[in-house]
């Protein structure tokens, strides 16, 4: 059943990008030849006008065919003959659509829980002694932070919500942190705080203050964490490509259909199990959409960047030489699928 739900959200995210490149190609009457989701052997087409659709028998991808992508048609409706802007909005559609659905999934989040956390702290961790004083078992409490201090940024990075926090304090587990707060309505930069419970310990020593939920904290937290979501996952692109993320921790489409099934089998309860399907399925969709808009060849980001180009030289690449760009960049994607695929296999034999 897990792996079921897995490759429904995985579906779901895939069809919701292509849907994006699909719906601007119509609106800019750009041919679309078909539009597949899935990916090998078709289970299912329907040709309806002048676009087959397909369903395919592999769950992990699916694409928006539009004619002329990477040759120069002279069909006065291929790709290449539309007007720059309409193209550009084609190639960011996918990404944006990934966007909106994340932002829906998390608004749907925030919406079950109990109350909304926010990056103020409430109190830290000790023991009230006899005389009324208080023992602190709380570092942060030591090194300089304060009851009310609201966490605006660690180590250089902004905070926005208690998901940045919890990243930032766990990923990034270093002795001491550089720790910008607001204090008494001023911003106060404190140096070398360091985060841990010398009693229990663990790097969270502290609590947060929460509000009361509202459609107006719900409003305002789901944007924090739609926020804290896309910063998590260019810090983590930044770990991957700065070589602090061990290859082996690498993952693919299988490694996140398995994260996807394990995360439904382990929940506690029907509700607990939604909100964190709601949480993975905001994560990867927003994850897509930033990775897509990266300007790497065969990428929407990637053809982006020829159009960034062609606006700047007033013409366009040949498109034969853009189209071996793609192709060497699509090797490239494929070979990192295969190793990332690999690792996955092997995680799962272990």
């Amino acid at each position: 059943m897990g792996i079921v739900i897995a490759l429904l959200i995985f579906g779901l995210i895939v069809t919701v990008h292509e849907f994006g490149h699909f719906i601007c190609a119509k609106l800019s009457k750009v041919r679309v030849l078909e539009f597949s989701v899935g990916m090998g052997p078709k289970l299912i087409q329907k040709q309806i006008g002048e676009t087959m659709y397909s369903l395919r028998l592999l769950p992990v991808g699916g694409f928006c065919s539009m004619e002329g992508e990477d040759s120069s048609e002279e069909d006065s409706r291929s790709f290449r003959k539309a007007k720059l802007w309409k193209r550009m909005i084609i190639l960011v559609a996918g990404a944006i659509m990934n966007f909106v659905l994340g932002l829906i999934t998390v608004t749907a989040m925030v919406c079950m829980m109990q109350d909304i956390p926010t990056t103020q702290i409430s109190g830290f961790s000790g023991v009230k002694n006899e005389d009324g004083s208080k023992t602190y078992y709380a570092q942060s409490y030591k090194t300089g932070l304060r009851h009310n201090d609201k966490i605006v940024e660690i180590d250089g990075t902004p905070i926005f919500s208690s998901l940045d926090l919890d990243f930032m304090l766990i990923a990034f587990n270093d002795e001491v942190h550089d720790v910008v707060v607001k204090r008494d309505g001023k911003r106060l930069k404190l140096d070398n705080i360091t985060f841990h419970d010398d009693k229990n310990g663990g790097t969270i020593d502290f609590g947060l203050v929460y509000l009361e939920k509202t459609p107006m904290s719900v409003i305002k937290h789901s944007g924090e964490t739609f926020l804290s979501m896309g910063h998590i996952v260019g810090l983590s692109l930044k770990q991957l490509f700065t070589g602090k993320v061990n290859k082996e921790e690498v993952s693919g489409p299988v490694g996140v259909v398995t994260t996807i099934s394990e995360t439904a089998q382990q929940a506690k309860s029907f509700e607990d199990a939604i909100f964190k399907l709601l949480y993975i399925t905001s994560l990867i969709s927003i994850n897509l959409g930033i990775f897509n808009l990266m300007p790497v060849p065969g990428l929407d980001g990637g053809r982006l960047l020829f159009c960034i180009i062609e606006l700047i030289r007033r013409k366009p690449v040949k498109p034969e030489h853009e189209g071996y760009v793609h192709l060497a960049g699509l090797v490239l994607i494929f070979g990192v699928m295969i190793f990332a695929t690999f690792n996955d296999i092997v995680k799962l034999f272990k």
